[in-house]
C-alpha cells in the first residue's frame, strides 16, 4: 500500500487544496491520504470501491469522503470518470454553526468517514440527475479557477467549495433514508439534540423520541457506531464543558458542576476522576500553574 501527501498535488503551502478531474481506466493501487481528506463525485461510469479490506459498487452520481486515515482503491472501472477534491480538514471549520449541526453535514463529512475505520461500511449520497447536473457545473467552474489562478481564486474556491459543501449535505438529508444510511441520520439527530441540550435534565426516552426511534434502536445504533451508550456520550459532553470552566473560570467546583449539567456535585468529582484521573480541583489548579 501507498501513503499519498497533498503536497504531490500541489506546491502552495499557503493553499493545501486541490481540485480536479479523475479518469480511471485501469485499477488503481491501495493508498492511504496522510494529511488530507477526499471528497468524491462520481461523475460517469461504474466501479468497484474498495475502502480498507471491503468492496462496494459505485456509480454516476454516487459521492463519498475518504479521510486520513482509511486506504482505498478502484478496481474494475467501466467510463469511469470522477471529480477529486483533496483538502485539510480544517477548511471545514469555516463553515457556520447552522451547517456544522445540520445532520446532512455531520452525517456525511463527520460520522460517514469516521465509521469507514472501523466496521464494514458503504454508505454514501447518491445525487439524482438534476442534481449531478448542478454538482457538475460548480465543479467545472472551480477546475477553471483552480487552473487559471487569477487574482483572489483561493477566496473564489472557498467561497464555492463551502457552497457544494452546503449542497451536498442538503442532497443527503433529503434523500431517502435507508438501512445504514437511516441509522446514520438518526445518529446524527440524536447527537444534534443532544449536543443542544447537554446542559439540560435529558432521558433517554427524550433523545430517542427527538430522533424518531425507539430506546431500544437508539441504544443499538450508539453502541455500533460509537461503541459506547447515549449517556456515556452525554456524560462527555458535561465533562468536556466541565473541563472549560474549570480552565477558563475561578467559579466554585460545585457550580461548575450544576454548569455543566450534573444535578450532584459528589457524582460529578467522581465522575471527572474516573475520566480524567484527577479531581477537578487538581485539574483546575494544574491549568493554572
Amino acid at each position: 500500500m501507498r501513503s499519498v501527501h497533498l503536497n504531490w498535488f500541489t506546491s502552495d503551502e499557503q493553499f493545501l487544496f486541490y481540485i480536479g478531474y479523475g479518469g480511471h481506466d485501469e485499477d488503481m493501487y491501495l493508498h492511504d491520504h496522510v494529511d488530507f481528506s477526499e471528497l468524491v463525485i462520481v461523475l460517469n461510469g461504474n466501479a468497484t470501491h474498495i475502502v480498507n479490506t471491503e468492496a462496494s459498487f459505485i456509480k454516476k452520481g454516487d459521492v463519498f469522503v475518504i479521510d486520513g486515515a482509511a486506504s482505498h482503491a478502484y478496481k474494475d472501472p467501466h467510463d469511469f470518470r470522477i471529480c477529486n477534491i483533496m483538502y485539510r480538514p480544517d477548511i471545514l471549520a469555516s463553515a457556520g454553526p447552522d451547517l456544522r449541526s445540520s445532520n446532512g453535514f455531520r452525517a456525511l463529512f463527520v460520522l460517514e468517514p469516521f465509521y469507514r475505520n472501523i466496521q464494514s461500511f458503504s454508505s454514501k449520497l447518491s445525487l439524482p440527475i438534476p442534481g449531478l447536473e448542478y454538482v457538475s457545473s460548480l465543479v467545472a467552474f472551480m477546475i477553471e479557477e483552480y487552473t487559471d489562478k487569477l487574482q483572489g481564486y483561493q477566496t473564489m474556491l472557498r467561497s464555492r467549495f463551502m457552497e457544494l459543501v452546503v449542497y451536498l449535505s442538503r442532497q443527503y438529508q433529503n434523500q431517502d433514508q435507508q438501512g445504514i444510511q437511516g441509522n446514520l441520520m438518526h445518529l446524527a439527530n440524536a447527537i444534534s439534540f443532544m449536543e443542544d441540550h447537554y446542559l439540560e435534565p435529558l432521558t433517554r426516552e427524550q433523545i430517542a423520541d427527538k430522533s424518531d426511534i425507539s430506546v431500544r434502536h437508539l441504544n443499538r445504533i450508539f453502541q455500533s457506531y460509537y461503541q459506547t451508550t447515549p449517556f456515556a456520550y452525554l456524560l462527555r459532553l458535561r465533562l468536556e464543558h466541565a473541563c472549560n470552566l474549570l480552565k477558563t473560570t475561578h467559579v466554585p467546583i460545585t457550580e461548575v458542576s450544576y454548569k455543566s449539567g450534573f444535578n450532584d456535585s459528589n457524582y460529578f468529582t467522581r465522575q471527572f476522576t474516573k475520566v480524567y484521573g484527577m479531581s477537578p480541583k487538581v485539574y483546575r489548579r494544574e491549568q493554572f500553574n
